[in-house]
């Protein structure tokens, strides 16, 4: 995580040092805020990526059933695996589901040697020879032609082109036995064949099902809790980010207020033309900078009434510190507002600049409550 350590350093050996002329170096003082405003952009940009992540998690958690909600906190609770050690284990997890899948396809390949063995079997060993038995209208009544040929290549394939599922295999079978029953007429040879083998096969095929039905419920379990841990491992890696933000805020709120020590700290006697002068700026404020303004006042001075309806402002009852505030806030305010008022309809992210500018000097101009530092 970035810290702003050195330059909180920096900030006390200006403020302790002896800058030339004994005043504090307002172009210096502009870089700090210039960084300042550099980091106030990464942290929005994690704070939007924060807001993003557990948007998106809400809208998962209203769609889950209300009984995992204990499960997920309950499993909160234990050591969240890293990113990498998941994938290991996602990678563990296929590869020993894909070996007991493939146990399933070689006792399903016993089941398709004793149909095939059958003495009715032999029409259906291999594709349906169409021209040489002049079945020309065999493509407009059959959509996928199948045969126990092609099903024993596809259980060999070595490309990745084979079959994945042991269902996969069982479907390419009923279809060989439905498209000879859909083709031929019901009292053919052919027909009734295929339809006494289908009945043998699904007969077979109810005795492996079970075995079938329990890996399948096994993957998807093992599928649920690996999307879980997944999920824990997100929401730890956010709640991480969530704390060294909250870190950061504090390190930015520590710099503004070095900074508005540093300046108070410097103040040297304001003089008549100068209070004169920022008599008058007050005047061009906005009423919403305005009401600012009075508020620094009120800060160093209980009895004033920033809130009366008619306000009475003596500069020359004010502190140096208040007067010093005063004149920082309404420089930089006016700067916002002319920049703001030149610019409309101009550059966007000039105007966000600036309206970032304006918040931290108000933020340095207040005499801030002191933050305790996040743990």
């Amino acid at each position: 995580m970035e810290t702003f350590g050195a330059s909180i350093s920096e900030v006390r050996n200006v403020a302790t040092g002896n800058p030339k002329g004994g005043t504090v170096e307002m172009g210096g003082f502009k870089q700090r805020v210039d960084e300042i405003i550099s980091k106030v952009d990464k942290l929005e940009q994690k704070v939007h990526d924060i807001d993003n992540f557990y948007s998106s998690m809400n809208k998962k958690q209203s769609n889950m059933p209300k009984g995992n909600s204990a499960t997920k906190d309950k499993d909160k609770e234990k050591h969240v695996p890293s990113i990498k050690k998941q994938q290991q284990d996602a990678s563990r997890r296929e590869a020993a589901a894909s070996k007991r899948m493939q146990d399933l396809m070689r006792q399903f390949g016993t089941i398709l040697r004793q149909i095939t063995q059958h003495k009715w079997a032999w029409p259906f060993m291999q594709p349906v020879d169409v021209e040489g038995l002049g079945l020309h209208d065999y493509y407009e009544v059959i959509d996928k032609p199948m045969d126990f040929s092609t099903v024993k290549n596809q259980m060999e394939a070595k490309d990745g082109t084979g079959y994945k599922h042991v269902r996969e295999i069982c479907a390419d079978v009923r279809l060989v036995f439905k498209n000879a029953m859909k083709y031929n007429d019901e009292r053919s040879d052919v027909h009734v064949m295929a339809k006494t083998l289908l009945a043998k096969f699904e007969e077979k095929w109810l005795q492996l099902l079970p075995k079938v039905t329990e890996e399948e419920t096994r993957r998807e379990e093992e599928e649920a809790e690996a999307q879980l841990t997944l999920q824990v491992a997100q929401e730890a890696a956010q709640a991480k980010m969530a704390r060294d933000l909250s870190n950061e805020l504090y390190e930015v709120d520590v710099i503004l207020e070095e900074l508005r020590e540093m300046v108070v700290k410097r103040c040297r006697k304001m003089s008549t033309e100068e209070k004169r002068k920022l008599g008058d700026a007050l005047t061009r404020l906005s009423p919403e900078d305005l009401s600012k303004a009075l508020e620094i006042v009120a800060q160093n001075n209980p009895s004033f009434q920033a809130t009366a309806e008619e306000v009475d402002l003596d500069m020359d009852a004010q502190s140096e510190s208040t007067l010093w505030r005063l004149k920082f806030f309404v420089k930089e305010a006016l700067e916002v507002q002319g920049k703001n008022s030149a610019s409309v309809g101009g550059n966007e992210n000039q105007n966000n600049n600036n309206k970032r500018k304006k918040e931290l000097c108000n933020a340095i101009a207040k005499t801030k409550k002191k933050t305790k530092k996040p743990t």
